[in-house]
């Protein structure tokens, strides 16, 4: 079966096609600029030249239409027609409290996605131009939703619920959501193959670190605990996101600059994080440089930043009553060696031992603790559109 994920922003489409055989990769791009009459759509089919092309590209069914024809086209497809597309996997970031696992789509599911703009109004929005748009350009083709958040329906109530008036979780569902749920998922399932002992008898720690950043604690391969909250906004400091403040900042703030609320919600998600202290960059990697030349508010940023996640690690390791291992995912997770070592060589009280060869040198997952230490620590790159594409597979495999 072959399987194309998409996962669609508002001004942008990224793509994969999977050949579900061996799970092999048969190409990938993106489409940008969505909206505008310099649309680009990059298209990487395996074993081929990378084809570029900027064209109008005004909606996402157009942008769709263009993904097929790339995937189709005699010199640089991958397909003989886009008959061989046998189902399409979308991301949607947010489930809401009506989806704990991955679902077909039906009309009813659309609309409860719908019911959840509220909750993600960047990002559901645009996954149901996403779906909207397979649906007029591959009609006959089932598609499947895998949601960020479903990861985290297992999270106990004393886990997910607010110290809040109830009746605003009752009437609004205001409650931890959580985000980055597939990729919590699969590097702690890919760190008990590579720890050889049962996902269920592991207490884990996922620290997914990018742009945007979240730790989840995962007992028995379930998530209990996870950083980011109703939105994904809360937890740790982000490139450009403020993570935990007190709340009370914000109608403070709001009063003292005469801020509105649109104008102070920018400021929390797009002007604040590592940008916001640096004053240079949200790129780890530009902040690591500055520091490394001596620029002070990098470095303050940088301690900030380690030192929270540090921070979080410890708070699940309490919560969990214990930890087996730790895992680093994503760009930041996954290639600053810096970052980890700054992490873990605080945890000594742990019984952490770094293996500073491993974490400097290594390549792709591997362990970077001691046969010695007492937890394990691995970076795993995470895989996102493979987790979506075999939910996809099994849906549709097993469709009545």
């Amino acid at each position: 079966m072959k399987i194309l994920v998409i996962n669609a922003g508002s001004s942008s489409l990224k793509y994969q096609l999977y050949d579900m055989t061996d799970e092999s990769v048969l190409a990938k791009g993106q489409v940008e600029r969505i909206g505008m009459e310099t649309a680009i759509l990059v298209h990487k089919p395996t074993g081929k030249e990378e084809h570029r092309e900027v064209t109008e590209i005004l909606d996402h069914t157009t942008a769709i239409r263009k993904v097929v024809a790339a995937l189709t086209h005699p010199d640089y497809g991958v397909l003989a027609s886009m008959d061989e597309i046998q189902a399409v996997g979308h991301r949607v970031v947010h489930g809401g409290e009506y989806f704990s696992e991955s679902v077909l789509v039906t009309p009813e599911v659309k609309q409860k996605i719908r019911e959840l703009f509220d909750l993600a109004p960047l990002h559901n929005p645009a996954h149901m131009m996403g779906i909207n748009a397979v649906e007029v350009t591959l009609p006959n083709v089932p598609q499947v939703v895998v949601f960020d958040t479903a990861f985290h329906q297992t999270m106990p109530p004393y886990a997910y619920l607010y110290p809040i008036p109830m009746v605003l979780y009752n009437k609004h569902k205001v409650r931890r959501y959580g985000f980055h749920g597939t990729s919590h998922m699969y590097v702690s399932q890919r760190a008990a193959v590579l720890a050889g002992r049962p996902l269920e008898e592991l207490k884990i720690i996922t620290c997914h670190i990018g742009n945007g950043a979240s730790c989840t604690a995962i007992m028995g391969g379930q998530s209990v605990d996870t950083s980011m909250g109703m939105t994904p906004l809360e937890g740790l400091m982000m490139g450009t996101r403020s993570g935990d403040i007190d709340p009370a900042v914000v109608p403070y703030v709001m009063a003292k600059e005469e801020l509105t609320i649109n104008e102070v919600n920018s400021m929390l998600n797009k002007h604040s994080g590592l940008i916001a202290i640096s004053g240079i960059s949200s790129d780890v990697r530009e902040i690591q440089d500055a520091m490394a030349a001596g620029h002070e508010a990098a470095k303050l940023a940088y301690d900030m930043y380690e030192y929270r996640i540090r921070k979080c690690i410890g708070a699940y390791a309490a919560a969990m009553d214990g930890v087996d291992v730790i895992v680093f995912t994503a760009g930041v997770g996954e290639n600053s060696h810096i970052l980890r070592e700054r992490v873990l060589g605080k945890l000594t009280f742990l019984g952490i031992e770094l293996d500073r060869e491993a974490n400097e040198k290594g390549r792709g997952e591997r362990r970077i603790t001691t046969d010695a230490s007492k937890v394990a620590a691995y970076v795993i790159p995470t895989n996102e559109e493979l987790v979506i594409a075999r939910d996809t597979y099994r849906l549709v495999a097993n469709r009545p």
